[in-house]
């Protein structure tokens, strides 16, 4: 436990390393290589100087994870209960860092909505600058920010403790939870605390997602079914990525043109695979239309909805892999078609070179990549030469 001045030091210490216009690789180390590494890049990010509060987007025009959204229903009211007793303020973000649900105590309430760390606020690095929330989803790691660790001046007073929110099943991550406070009552075991709660969003997952489908398709592809690996021929893959993508439901004749196109496949082999495939999900599979009777997460879709919310790098970091690639539907390969262009396009919006340097990595031929990787590094980085031979220039 640290002491009042153990507090007041640290802070101090902070608030020097802060008038520094660049840390050595010994200050970097004192404060921490993760909010040394988010220091560059709020720096580099042109925040407005005079930003004081997270801007606000309305809930309603995001495409928050569904998922998360529904296991809060179950827990709400424990999650509440835990920032109520402990005098700070709870709140759960989206893969983007937008916070869909708060809750808080009545002693960090008002402090809270004035800096609008409350639903629809918009804490990601790109806007705010450092901040909890935002760091543990880039590590992908329990993180703590303490006072002046935080970008924003409005915000020095607070120390933030964040945890990730894995899917219990597909193991990617969902969202964030991020527990808050005031500096004075800074307690290391807080951050466990964090992590408490994200387990608690997690049972409440497994609790909802009883029948859940989850359908890999990038790189390698493969299907869960209520945390099983399901032994599927590539066709049922495909049919499966096709009906997620058609959530209405499709007659026969259109699944089987958005499956076969113009090849000569009859009728008769395509209810032989629905057949099948009714009995492997056990019933939940609808006919006239055909339609899926579960609820269906899949990292294309994550992908789609991340890049209608603007959430490029989230984006980035789904696509590991070319989108069936070996696919033959004409339905499956236009999808991708207009996928790898949207991505195309988010590319050229992308700002973190690490992200783009993994994209780059599961798609050497991504050439909007190595570009935008070229205009974004410094030209006397040594990388930036290696990607100028790469392009060829």
């Amino acid at each position: 436990m640290m002491t009042k001045q153990d507090l007041m030091d640290k802070r101090h210490n902070t608030d020097q390393l802060r008038q520094n216009s660049s840390l050595s690789p010994l200050h970097a180390e004192q404060l921490g290589q993760s909010i040394a590494s988010s220091w560059q890049r709020s720096s580099s990010a042109e925040i407005p100087k005079n930003r004081l509060a997270a801007p606000l987007t309305d809930l309603k025009k995001t495409t928050s994870s569904s998922t998360l959204a529904q296991a809060l229903q179950h827990c709400a009211q424990d999650l509440k209960h835990i920032a109520e007793q402990s005098s700070m303020v709870l709140a759960v973000g989206d893969i983007g860092s937008t916070i869909i649900w708060a809750a808080s105590s009545p002693q960090m309430q008002s402090a809270a909505e004035s800096v609008h760390f409350i639903e629809g606020g918009q804490w990601c690095e790109e806007l705010v600058g450092t901040n909890a929330l935002a760091l543990s989803l880039k590590t992908q790691q329990s993180s703590c920010v303490f006072s002046s660790e935080h970008y924003m001046s409005s915000i020095h007073d607070w120390v933030c403790y964040a945890a990730p929110i894995i899917d219990p099943y597909s193991k990617q991550v969902l969202g964030v939870i991020d527990l808050s406070t005031t500096w004075q009552k800074h307690n290391s075991l807080a951050l466990l605390a964090a992590e408490r709660c994200a387990t608690i969003i997690q049972s409440a997952l497994l609790e909802c997602q009883k029948q859940r489908l989850f359908i890999r398709a990038f790189a390698v592809p493969h299907v869960m079914f209520n945390g099983k690996v399901l032994v599927l021929t590539p066709r049922q893959i495909e049919i499966l990525t096709i009906l997620a993508l058609c959530p209405q439901g499709l007659s026969l004749d259109s699944l089987h043109q958005a499956l076969y196109g113009e090849r000569k496949v009859s009728m008769g082999t395509l209810k032989a695979e629905m057949s099948q495939l009714r009995d492997v999900l056990g019933g939940m599979l609808g006919s006239r239309p055909y339609r899926l009777l579960v609820h269906v997460e899949a990292d294309f879709l994550l992908t789609e909805q991340s890049l209608d919310a603007g959430y490029i790098n989230s984006a980035l970091k789904l696509c590991t892999g070319v989108f069936l690639a070996k696919t033959e539907s004409p339905f499956l390969c236009a999808w991708r078609d207009c996928l790898e262009s949207r991505l195309s396009n988010a590319i050229f919006k992308a700002n973190e070179t690490d992200v783009l340097l993994k994209h780059v990595s599961h798609f050497p031929e991504a050439i909007d990549a190595v570009e935008r990787l070229i205009e974004l590094m410094p030209k006397t980085h040594p990388v930036h030469q290696t990607l100028l031979k790469y392009k060829g220039l």
